[in-house]
C-alpha cells in the first residue's frame, strides 16, 4: 500500500515537472521568437516643449494671477510688476518734451528774426551803395569846380569826407550782413539741435512706455504652469525665470536605441509605445527622425578615443518618435515619463 502511494506521488511529480518544463519552454520560446523579430528599448521618455517665462525689466512683484500647475492660455496675464516708478519717469519725460518743444518755437522765432534782419542788412548795403555813388559823383563835380575856383578848399574837403564816410558805412554794412548771415547758420544748427533733442526725448518716452508694457507678465503660449519661482513683494532682476509653461498639447518620445539596433529603425516606421505608469494603454507611434550623432557626443565631456584609455562601449542613438492620436491620451501623458518601445525588425 505504501509502495503504491510512493509510485503515485512520483507520477504526480513527473506530471508537475513536465507541465513546468512545457510552460517554461513555451514562454522561453515566445521570448526568443519575440527578441528575434523585434527591437526594444526602455531607455526612452516622453518629451514636450517647456517655455520659460522671464522678466524683461527689474522690479517688485505687485500681483500674481496664477497658482502652481494652473492651465493657462496664450497672452493670459500671469503676474504684474510694480509700475509706479516707471509712470513717474514717463510723466517727467513728457513734461521735459513739452519744455523742449517750447525751445523749438523760440529757436525758430530767433531764426525768422535773423532772416528778417538779414534782409534789412541787404537793404542797408544797397542804400549805402547808392549813397556812396552819389557822394562820389558830388566829389567829382566839386573837384572840377575847385579847379575852376568855383568852390572853396573847405567845400572840397567836405565832399571828400562824405565819400570816406560813405565808404566806411558801406564796409560796415557788408560786415553786418556777413555777421547776420553767419548768425543764421548758427541759428539753423540750433533749431536742428533742438529738433534732434525732441526726437531723442520721444524715443526715451517710447522706451519707457515699452518698459511699462513689460511690467505685465503674459503667457507666451498655451499650456500648464510648473512651480512658480516668485512671490508677491519679491524683487526680481531682468531675465529672472518666473515660471515654466509646459506645452500640454504636443508630446513625442525620445528613445535611445543601441547602435546595433539601427538596421530596423527607419523613418515612418510604426512602433508600439507602452507607458510604465499605464502599461495597459495601447499607444502607437511613428519614427520621425534619427539623430546624426550619438548621445555621448552631446555630453559635457564627450569621450575621446585618441586619449589611450579606449574601452569599447555600445553607443546609443536618439530617435524621435511621434505619438499617433495623442489627443486620446492627452490626460495620461506627462513630460519625462518612462516608456518602453517595441519595433518590428
Amino acid at each position: 500500500m505504501e509502495e503504491q502511494k510512493k509510485k503515485k506521488q512520483a507520477s504526480i511529480r513527473k506530471v508537475v515537472i513536465s507541465i513546468l518544463l512545457m510552460v517554461a519552454l513555451y514562454f522561453g520560446g515566445r521570448k526568443v521568437i519575440f527578441s528575434m523579430t523585434h527591437e526594444t528599448t526602455d531607455n526612452a521618455q516622453i518629451e514636450t516643449s517647456i517655455v520659460p517665462v522671464l522678466t524683461r525689466i527689474s522690479g517688485y512683484v505687485k500681483t500674481l494671477e496664477v497658482k502652481d500647475y494652473d492651465s493657462v492660455h496664450q497672452t493670459q496675464i500671469l503676474a504684474q510688476l510694480d509700475d509706479a516708478e516707471l509712470k513717474m519717469q514717463l510723466e517727467e519725460q513728457q513734461a521735459d518734451l513739452l519744455q523742449t518743444s517750447a525751445e523749438v518755437s523760440n529757436a525758430k522765432a530767433q531764426l525768422e528774426n535773423a532772416i528778417l534782419a538779414l534782409k534789412i542788412n541787404k537793404g542797408n548795403i544797397d542804400l549805402k551803395n547808392i549813397k556812396l555813388k552819389k557822394v562820389g559823383n558830388d566829389l567829382n563835380r566839386d573837384q572840377n569846380l575847385f579847379k575852376e575856383q568855383a568852390i572853396t578848399k573847405k567845400q572840397l574837403e567836405e565832399s571828400e569826407f562824405q565819400v570816406s564816410t560813405a565808404n566806411q558805412e558801406s564796409s560796415n554794412a557788408q560786415t553786418e550782413y556777413a555777421t547776420a548771415n553767419n548768425k543764421i547758420a548758427a541759428l539753423k544748427e540750433n533749431v536742428n539741435r533742438v529738433l534732434a533733442m525732441i526726437d531723442m526725448k520721444k524715443a526715451k518716452i517710447k522706451e519707457t512706455q515699452l518698459k511699462l508694457t513689460y511690467t505685465t507678465i503674459i503667457a507666451p503660449n498655451t499650456g500648464k504652469l510648473g512651480k512658480k519661482n516668485i512671490s508677491i513683494g519679491q524683487f526680481v532682476q531682468a531675465g529672472t525665470p518666473l515660471f515654466s509653461i509646459v506645452n500640454d498639447s504636443n508630446f513625442w518620445v525620445i528613445a535611445n536605441f543601441k547602435e546595433s539596433q539601427l538596421a530596423s529603425l527607419i523613418e515612418t516606421k510604426k512602433v508600439k509605445i507602452r507607458l510604465d505608469a499605464f502599461p495597459d494603454l495601447d499607444i502607437d507611434g511613428t519614427i520621425q527622425s534619427l539623430s546624426d550623432a550619438t548621445g555621448a557626443k552631446f555630453s559635457l565631456l564627450p569621450p575621446d578615443n585618441s586619449s589611450g584609455n579606449f574601452i569599447k562601449v555600445t553607443q546609443r542613438i536618439p530617435v524621435k518618435i511621434a505619438i499617433n492620436n495623442q489627443a486620446a491620451f492627452k490626460n495620461k501623458l506627462r513630460a519625462g515619463m518612462s516608456v518602453f518601445i517595441t519595433v518590428d525588425k
